[in-house]
């Protein structure tokens, strides 16, 4: 082994790793990188083995700054195949002072200092001297991404015909791509890295929005929505993206005037992967939505229920008959709660059908039907058959109009336990919802037990998040409880969570049980007022305590939950009636679902 590989492999504490000194040896016999070969090695800190290699190279360090952004002239100057191919990133150019003598120097932050093929193709491509800087391998592919674009190299080759930076002999390793062909295989390539790097981002939603002079792709990534870095050339292949997403999802490539749904098979790293996809045509082109919804495993204890909930929830799937009911916005988990509910009920001695539109997730035992309203299977006339097939327990997607919820209903008093959504605001809203589309109050009294509410809200990140203190007098204003055990924890971000300071979402809740109280009030068709005072009495937690409780578990902060949950009649209470009515909530449960 050279002399400087030992010394490197010295500094930074790897020359005892046998592991580390078996991948150097082959790098050096196959004539590969042998920082990636020390790099890929487990137990290699990738920050001190690049530090000590700067000191020994005598090369100066370069440090990410997500605050600041990339200078973007630079990226004109070295090619994007060039930069992406050997994870060389431009920082910037260096131009001498008006009356000062000197060149223009560029300077560019590599991982691999020691690649020569790398140098003297950058030689060649750059008309200017080089500064290098060292920095961290995921930095730079970072810092490429969100410079170049995804797929920037695929793109420019197609757009150019060839790649031509100044080198006979780096002309020569250049694919040209100026048929059809591979065009068409350079596009599909680079749909698939936009649904790959959205798996790999935890991405929900991809969406391809075509712009007056560009295509703009977003990531739904925790409820939030981050633009994609790509191509400024990418406008050109629009129409070839767009195409080959309908070819994926078996949509009819031809109409682009009217919306369109499909879906899509993936498969990445042994997982499957299921894609919702819809087309809106809109002034600019063919707008494309992408839902990913990957292979889980449900589970109620996954919910992260709080033990004040947990022993309803429990409580409640022991139930024989009725209709229980969860409420909230699209996309505020509702399916993912439907699921894990059935998930633990579904047992040999237990028929569960399903009916939903469209169906999200496959569930081995359980029967699951796809509403098909183009040849007549809707809501109701499924669920019409269901209840013919001798089911105990039955899903319906989604109560939309009064025929499908008064089959619920009616489902419900003849012994089956159904569960189903509603879109409102809050769980008490799911009565007045009910009786606006037309449902007797004595019916919804009698087949509904009880109402859920939910929201998402992001997770802080376990890495990053620290302890922090907040005014008191702030904290009465939103109806914090002060004094409850636990600890207030702020987001601070870091590498592990992209510097968000959150790292993927959970459930909050409120739950509102049908009591006899409450069954006489929505039979007198009392003010949603009355019917919130008296799910209060009853042992009611509104949402936001709910999530003031995952605050004080150091899961999420205030301002996630303020963010999702609206002030209820219980917030403007006092803080000696909010801790009265807290220490009775416990003790009010038992004897609500007793009566349920």
């Amino acid at each position: 082994m050279l002399p400087l590989i030992e010394k490197l492999l010295h500094d930074a504490g790897c020359a005892d790793n046998e592991a580390v000194r078996d991948a150097v040896e082959e790098a050096c016999y196959n004539q590969t990188s042998f920082v990636d070969a020390v790099l890929d090695c487990e137990g290699v800190r990738e920050r001190d083995f690049l530090v000590a290699l700067g000191r020994t190279l005598q090369l100066p360090w370069w440090e990410a700054n997500p605050t600041q952004p990339m200078d973007a002239a630079v990226r004109r100057t070295l090619p994007a195949e060039l930069a992406l191919r050997y994870r060389l990133l431009p920082l910037k150019l260096e131009r001498p002072e008006e009356g000062e003598e000197g060149e223009t120097v560029i300077h560019v932050a590599t991982c691999d200092p020691l690649n020569l093929v790398a140098r003297q193709h950058l030689a060649a491509a750059v008309p200017h001297p080089v500064v290098w800087h060292l920095g961290l391998r995921t930095q730079i592919v970072e810092g490429l991404q969100k410079l170049y674009g995804l797929g920037a190299d695929t793109f420019e080759k197609i757009l150019r015909g060839r790649g031509d930076w100044g080198s006979d002999e780096f002309r020569e390793e250049v694919t040209v791509l100026d048929d059809e062909e591979d065009e068409e295989a350079s596009v599909v390539r680079f749909v698939n890295q936009i649904l790959r790097r959205g798996l790999e981002q935890r991405a929900t939603d991809i969406h391809v929005e075509p712009q007056q002079d560009r295509l703009r792709i977003r990531y739904r990534i925790d409820g939030q929505l981050e633009e994609l870095p790509v191509p400024e050339n990418i406008k050109s292949l629009q129409s070839s993206v767009i195409a080959r997403l309908k070819i994926m999802s078996r949509l009819d490539i031809a109409e682009k005037r009217l919306p369109q749904d499909g879906r899509i098979n993936l498969e990445l790293d042994g997982m499957g992967i299921d894609v919702r996809v819809a087309t809106i045509p809109s002034v600019e082109g063919e707008s494309v939505s992408l839902r990913l919804l990957g292979q889980q495993q449900f589970n109620i204890d996954r919910l992260g229920l709080t033990d004040t909930v947990r022993p309803v929830v429990d409580e409640l799937l022991k139930l024989p008959n009725g209709i229980i009911l969860i409420t909230g916005p699209t996309g505020s988990g509702k399916s993912t709660s439907l699921y894990a509910f059935l998930s633990e009920l579904n047992t040999t001695n237990r028929r569960i059908v399903t009916i939903e539109d469209p169906v999200e997730y496959k569930m081995p035992g359980i029967v699951q039907i796809a509403v098909k309203p183009e040849i007549g299977l809707t809501f109701a006339t499924g669920l019409r058959s269901i209840l013919r097939g001798d089911p105990n327990v039955v899903m319906v997607g989604e109560m939309r109009d009064l025929e499908t919820t008064e089959i619920a209903i009616r489902a419900a008093l003849t012994g089956h336990l159904v569960f189903s959504t509603l879109h409102t605001n809050d769980s008490i809203g799911g009565i007045s919802r009910l009786v606006d589309m037309g449902v007797e109050p004595f019916l919804v009294s009698s087949a509904v037990r009880a109402f859920f509410g939910q929201r998402l809200v992001r997770r802080l990140c376990p890495v990053c998040s620290k302890p922090t203190a907040i005014e008191r007098s702030y904290l009465e204003s939103i109806g914090f409880p002060i004094g409850a055990p636990g600890e207030i924890r702020e987001a601070v971000g870091c590498e592990a969570c992209r510097d968000t300071g959150y790292q993927g979402r959970l459930s909050i809740y409120e739950v509102c049980l049908v009591t006899h109280k409450l069954q006489h009030l929505v039979n007198t068709r009392a003010h949603p007022a009355e019917l919130h005072r008296q799910a209060l009495e009853d042992g009611y937690l509104p949402m936001r305590e709910y999530g003031f409780q995952k605050v004080l578990q150091g899961e999420t902060t205030i301002e996630e939950v303020l963010s999702v949950t609206a002030m209820s009649r219980g917030d403007h209470e006092s803080g000696a009636e909010r801790a009265a009515r807290s220490r009775k909530t416990s003790a009010a449960t038992e004897p609500a679902l007793a009566e349920v």
